[in-house]
């Protein structure tokens, strides 16, 4: 199994830089199938790890290779974000086949992973990682909100929204959409950003809908973004 190497790569653009990390779950029943379908020629789905549930990681792709793992994407104005990113699954059946917790093996194996990464590569440990519902809302859930982002947040990986008194008050006109795309999503359908936000940051209340908390995660995160 170590020597199973997926086709589904090219060549990264040239005047593209990485930038992130890409946090995705298989979505299949189980990691054999998984497995097949990353490296079967006919699904061009690829990613550059795999990571099963007791937190065997398997490379399929090297990291200098652009993996076709993000699809239909944007963050930041970049929608080549295969180019831009190094793409990581997590074996999980996600919400269509029994979505779980991820087992304490795969998260300390995806964290020393992702440490290697940022660390071999130059990349912000604050901003790096991205989920994939992050850069394509209209189209994915994954890793979802059973992720622990808050957990990895306080050990260093990313950020956890830390709202002070003053981001209770009032919205303005147009704020949500200009705090949500200067953060990083792509703001052409509000109510999916608003669910993709809330699936990362604000996981016990997936409306959609800009509630005083989720617009105050908002506001903190941009401000915490930009420090």
């Amino acid at each position: 199994m170590n020597e199973i190497l997926s086709p589904n790569f090219n060549d990264r653009a040239a005047n593209i830089e990485l930038t992130s990390i890409v946090v995705h779950y298989t979505g299949m029943k189980d990691a054999p199938s998984a497995v097949a379908r990353l490296c079967d020629p006919a699904s061009k789905v690829g990613a550059h790890y795999v990571i099963d549930e007791s937190g065997n990681t398997l490379p399929l792709i090297d990291e200098s290779k652009r993996a076709w793992h993000a699809g239909e994407s944007f963050w930041r104005g970049m929608r080549d974000m295969n180019s831009a990113s190094i793409g990581i699954e997590l074996v999980n059946p996600g919400h269509e086949f029994g979505y779980h917790p991820f087992p304490e093996a795969q998260i300390a194996a995806f964290t020393k992973l992702a440490r290697d990464i940022i660390a071999c590569r130059a990349l912000s440990a604050r901003t790096a990682l991205l989920a994939h519902s992050d850069i394509a809302p209209t189209r994915k859930q994954d890793p979802g909100e059973l992720f622990p982002w808050q957990l990895l947040a306080q050990e260093g990986l990313g950020l956890w929204p830390a709202p002070l008194p003053e981001d209770f008050i009032a919205v303005r006109d147009g704020e949500i959409v200009e705090k949500l795309g200067a953060i990083g999503y792509d703001t052409a359908s509000v109510s999916d950003t608003l669910l993709a936000f809330q699936r990362r940051y604000y996981p016990e209340n997936m409306t959609g809908f800009a509630d005083p908390e989720t617009v105050a995660r908002i506001r903190a995160l941009k401000r915490q973004w930009n420090a």
